[in-house]
Order: structure tokens, then sequence, then C-alpha cells
């Protein structure tokens, strides 16, 4: 999202809700595919990266924190992703465009202290998304089956070997979100809740 799309999507917010209480960083996505090697990744596709996960959250934190800050109480909600803490090579870009937001996350907690508006990153794990489909079908075909929920359970067992014996849904993520987003949450701030059935491998 380059400056522009940041001044219409303030414009239209300002209009229909007289002033956001409550931002969450929610765009990314990558063009890279598996098949690519670390060194084989163009380097503009880090470019790509950080321009698509990184660079909005900054543009958006300084259009709708001043008016939080103002109002004495706001959310700012980053969404990360699992390639930010535990990385793949085949996804490198997107990984460390991802590390970056958790940073920003706490450089912002910081820069809003004491103004009632927190600063707060969800990581999800992987999550059952029409992206996530086809994966879990050639998952699925590789044990001799077409349904995808044969190649979902392998990814648990074989691939993520996570405790939680399921894969996401995205309302986990979101109920993750709206805990952070809520009165509940005023004593969090500068912190990185990870949504993903226990299968980082990290303390």
């Amino acid at each position: 999202m380059d400056d522009a799309g940041v001044d219409g999507v303030v414009a239209t917010a300002q209009a229909a809700f007289d002033g956001i209480d409550i931002l969450v960083n929610n765009a990314g996505g990558t063009k890279i595919e598996a098949t690519h090697g670390w060194f084989e990744t163009p380097q503009d596709e880090w470019t790509y990266s950080f321009r698509q996960n990184a660079l909005p959250a900054v543009r958006l934190a300084h259009a709708f924190a001043p008016r939080m800050q103002d109002r004495g109480w706001g959310r700012m909600i980053q969404v990360s992703s699992r390639d930010a803490v535990s990385p793949y090579a085949e996804f490198g870009p997107h990984g460390a465009a991802k590390a970056a937001l958790n940073n920003l996350t706490v450089s912002l907690s910081k820069a809003l202290a004491g103004s009632g508006v927190t600063s707060n990153t969800v990581v999800p794990g992987l999550i059952w998304t029409p992206l996530a489909v086809p994966w879990f079908k050639e998952l699925a075909r590789q044990q001799g089956s077409e349904d995808p929920r044969i190649g979902e359970g392998y990814a648990i067992k074989h691939v993520l070997r996570q405790p939680v014996a399921r894969v996401g849904r995205p309302e986990d993520v979101a109920a993750a979100v709206c805990f952070l987003a809520s009165p509940l949450a005023d004593y969090i701030t500068g912190t990185t809740l990870r949504v993903d059935g226990g299968a980082t491998p990290t303390i």
C-alpha cells in the first residue's frame, strides 16, 4: 500500500466512523513460490515483501496513532506470521518482513507509552484458508486420498508436529485479535501472541 492508498483508507475511515480507535494491520502476502531457494529468490522480491507486509503498518500507524493518542485510548494490532519466528529458507523475504513487523510492534509500543494506546502482534500458525487447501490436497494424494482432511492430519503429525491436533481456523486468529482489541487487554502491549497450536519451537 502506497501513500495514496493510505490516504484513501484514512479518508474512508474518517467519513464512516468519525475516527478510528482500533487498527488491525492485516495486509501482507508473498508471491514467492516454495520452489525458490534462498539464493535463487530475486532481490526485488525482498523489496516487494517489505513493501507488502511491513511498510503499510508504518504508514497506517503514522495516519491513525495521533488521533488515538488525542482520545487517550486505542489499539494497534499487527497480524504477523509463524515465518517471522520460525523461518523457512524458501520464504526468506516473507519471514524477514514479518519479523520486521514484530520488531515494529515493540518499538511502536514504546513510542505510544503513557498514551492509553497499545501495540501488539498476533502470530498465526498454519490456518485453513483457500491458500492452504492445495497443499493439504497434495499431502492427501501422497497418502492415496483425495480428502484434504487427510492432508491436514499428515501436516499436523509429520510436518508441523504440533500439540493441538488440528490446523487453525480464521476464527482462532479473530478471537486473539478481539481480545487484544478489548479493554481486557489494557495491561498488554509490545507483546507477540502466537496462535499456532503450539507448532512454533520456541520459548
